[in-house]
This record gives C-alpha cells, sequence and structure tokens, in this order.
C-alpha cells in the first residue's frame, strides 16, 4: 500500500511521471526484453526447438570465441580503432566549445553551431555515399594529390589510410552535437569570475585556463567515464557502411564480425556469447574509471 506522503507526491510530479512513460516503455521494449536473448550464447541454438528447447552447452561458444585466432584480429581492430576516436575526437568538442564561447558576435556563434550541428543527423548511408566521391579515384582528394604530382590513390580500399579516414570523419559527424554539453556547462559559469579575470589583467587565454576549463573539468570526467564504456564500440554505422573485403584486416570489428557470424552465417549462439563478451567488457570498463575518477577527483566528478 502507498503511504499517504507517496500517493501526495504521485499527485503533485503527475505530469512529469506521464512524460516519464513512453522512455520507460522504450528502455523496457527495446534493452530489457531482449535480455532473454543472452541465454542464446549458453546453449546450442536450433531454430525449430526455440531458445527454451534448445540444448544447454555451458560456456562452449566462449571457448571457441578464445580458440579462434581471427576474433583476436578483430578485437586489435575494435581497440585500436576505439582508442584512436578517443585520443583524437574526445578533446575536439571541448576545444570547439572553449574556442566558440570566445566569439563575441552572437549572430556569428549562432550561424557556427548550426552548421557543426548538421553532419550528426545525416546518416552514416548518405555521410559513407559523400565520402566514398571525396576519397574516389576521380574525386576532389585525388585531384588534389594529382596536382601536387602524386600518384591517384583508392584511399578507402587501402589498409594504410581507411584508419586514419575513419577517425578523421567520425570526428566531423561528432564533434558538432558533441560540444553541445560543453556549451551548457560554460554558459553556467559565474560571469563575476571573468570580469574579475579581467580586473587582475588576465588575458582570454589565461581565463581559459583558469577558468573555463577547472570549471568544465566534472563534466569532462563524466564524459570520459561514458566514453570508455564505448571503448569496444568502435562505430557500427560508420565501418559497415565504409568498409570492405580489401580492409576487412584493419576495419573489421566485433560489431561487424557479428553482424556476419549472426545474420549472414546464421551462428546465432556464437553471435550472441561475442556480444555478450562485448558487454560484459564495457561494464568492467565503465566500473574501473568511474572509481579511478572518484579516487582522483572526488564523487562530485564521477556518474556514482
Amino acid at each position: 500500500m502507498l503511504t499517504k506522503d507517496t500517493r501526495k507526491k504521485i499527485k503533485q510530479y503527475r505530469i512529469l511521471l506521464l512524460m516519464m512513460v513512453p522512455a520507460v516503455i522504450y528502455y523496457i521494449i527495446f534493452n530489457y526484453a531482449p535480455m532473454y536473448g543472452v541465454l542464446l550464447a549458453f546453449k546450442d541454438f536450433k531454430i525449430t526447438q526455440g531458445i527454451l528447447g534448445s540444448p544447454w552447452v555451458g560456456f562452449k561458444h566462449f571457448e571457441m570465441i578464445f580458440e579462434d585466432p581471427y576474433f583476436y584480429t578483430v578485437l586489435r581492430n575494435t581497440l585500436m580503432i576505439s582508442v584512436y576516436k578517443l585520443l583524437f575526437g574526445f578533446p575536439v568538442p571541448i576545444l570547439f566549445a572553449l574556442m566558440l564561447s570566445e566569439i563575441t558576435s552572437t549572430k556569428f556563434k549562432r550561424v557556427v553551431q548550426t552548421v557543426s550541428y548538421l553532419p550528426h543527423f545525416i546518416s552514416w548511408v548518405v555521410l559513407a555515399g559523400i565520402f566514398f566521391t571525396i576519397f574516389s579515384l576521380d574525386g576532389p582528394v585525388n585531384m588534389i594529390v594529382h596536382l601536387l604530382g602524386g600518384e591517384k590513390t583508392l584511399f578507402l580500399a587501402d589498409e594504410r589510410y581507411f584508419r586514419t579516414i575513419l577517425v578523421v570523419t567520425s570526428i566531423f559527424q561528432g564533434f558538432g552535437w558533441g560540444s553541445i554539453i560543453y556549451f551548457a556547462a560554460l554558459s553556467n559559469i559565474d560571469p563575476q569570475l571573468h570580469e574579475a579575470a579581467v580586473m587582475d589583467g588576465a588575458g582570454r587565454f589565461q581565463r581559459m585556463f583558469y577558468i573555463s576549463i577547472p570549471m568544465l573539468a566534472p563534466v569532462i570526467a563524466i564524459m570520459l567515464i561514458l566514453s570508455m564504456s564505448g571503448i569496444l564500440d568502435a562505430g557500427f554505422d560508420q565501418i559497415f557502411n565504409m568498409y570492405n573485403v580489401k580492409v576487412y584486416n584493419v576495419a573489421d570489428i566485433i560489431d561487424t564480425y557479428v553482424y556476419r557470424k549472426g545474420l549472414v552465417e546464421m551462428d546465432y549462439s556464437y553471435a550472441t556469447a561475442v556480444g555478450l563478451f562485448k558487454s560484459v567488457i564495457a561494464l568492467i570498463l565503465i566500473v574501473a574509471v568511474n572509481t579511478v575518477v572518484k579516487r582522483l577527483g572526488g564523487k562530485e566528478h564521477a556518474l556514482w
């Protein structure tokens, strides 16, 4: 039975609770209900017998994962691409927000922000087509290379350049959208801090280093924790639409590997085992990073 105080709070916040209902339903249907399928990783799944009727095999598929030499290639590619994206992509939205916050023209600032957000709303199917054109043999990049005396190269089919292109195009697609949270944090900084610093003779860069960046530290720490949880998520949409057989050795990641094993080869149990392995590692990483951040910066810098 609900207490009188609880009923009172429900009535008081009924509008907010109603607004939560669609989100709760979404997560139940698409995040919690599918967890039932995790059983596939521990069974030798037969379509005719169903999940519950298929024979239990324990950790057989996990043993197969670690006995498969190609899995280590996929794991290496996933880690390398994710680390590159984190290393080179994580600071870009922060720097972009800091630089744009120093611009005094409100109109110019709004135009730049709007333009930087646009790539986020374009699907990788469309973006991949654009980048295929740009990096094709007759595209603008090869035209510039040819004018400078170099030889034309099919960049997206060359292992030497593919990862670099992935990282650069990923940054291009996401830095504007990723900067929104930093703009919000910068807008909450007390203007009196900057005014006092100006009166003390501090320049723009000094105010950026001694006021803006320290005030952004909690947000940066939280975003870093969230980014670490996706360290094994190198970007399925992007890679699936941009890679090809010639660059499998440097571009095939866990998600594309799971896609081929599960949906193309119909080895559902093995694919589920690989996906579960990835999820467990991601959980361990986010807990570990959250613990480290809490010890280094205090509870206000951590998620929990």
